[in-house]
């Protein structure tokens, strides 16, 4: 089985979503996770402005008017339900920054290291802004954050000062439009279940069990039977 996802590194509700989703696979062996790009805030800056990288908070507070009780409200209901996870969120102050190099590290882990060594960096991404208020924009975090994720520290410099995997993100951008997601994160399943937003546990559950039914075919067991309906009705 194969789970496509949609998300970006600054998304508290990606990484929450993440989390679900891990606990809700267990230990199975036989499920493969791609992660694809998604910008949510396109006009973040990916470099730093004349006036300095502002906070997040800042930004998200100006963006829905939101009050100083109101911000509080907002971050303290996602910071309770990342520690519901294990999470320990301290992304308060953590910059506004655009996120494109950092997808097109993910698609550098992806092409030398598969599913494994993408999700290992997906992870440490998520970890950098949200548990250590990191920039997902400067190159030496994404270098150093990158490496100890496994990637050859060399190649990811290559990577950072290039263009490369650009049209790698470009296509996973136009793929979720595609699929009609306008927010993320956004789940594909077998690629025939969607599931949109941080679900709980029980929902991916119940929808990976329904595609691996789906994958097994039915067998028809032949032998005595004391009857059966059909379309003209049941025998008696």
């Amino acid at each position: 089985m194969r789970i496509d996802i949609w998300s970006d590194v600054v998304c508290p509700w990606c990484y929450i979503g993440k989390r679900r989703l891990e606990t809700a696979i267990g230990d199975r062996e036989d499920i493969e996770v791609v992660f694809h790009s998604f910008q949510l805030d396109p006009s973040a800056p990916s470099a730093e402005p004349a006036e300095g990288w502002r906070p997040a908070s800042e930004v998200v507070a100006r963006k829905y008017g939101a009050a100083p009780e109101q911000l509080e409200e907002m971050f303290g209901r996602v910071e309770q339900l990342a520690k519901d996870e294990g999470l320990e969120f301290k992304h308060r102050e953590a910059p506004w920054a655009g996120t494109i190099d950092a997808h097109r590290l993910l698609h550098l882990a992806l092409a030398e290291g598969g599913p494994q060594l993408q999700r290992s960096l997906k992870e440490a991404l998520l970890a950098a802004y949200f548990l250590e208020a990191r920039n997902p924009a400067d190159h030496a975090v994404l270098t150093d954050v990158a490496a100890a994720a496994g990637l050859d520290r060399v190649r990811v410099e290559q990577v950072l000062d290039s263009d490369e995997y650009a049209e790698e993100f470009a296509a996973d951008v136009r793929q979720a439009r595609a699929y009609g997601a306008t927010g993320v994160p956004f789940f594909v399943i077998d690629e025939r279940y969607g599931i949109s937003g941080a679900q709980p546990v029980e929902v991916f559950r119940d929808v990976i069990a329904r595609a691996d039914a789906d994958a097994k075919p039915l067998v028809t067991v032949t032998g005595a039977a004391d009857g059966d309906c059909g379309s003209d009705g049941c025998a008696i």
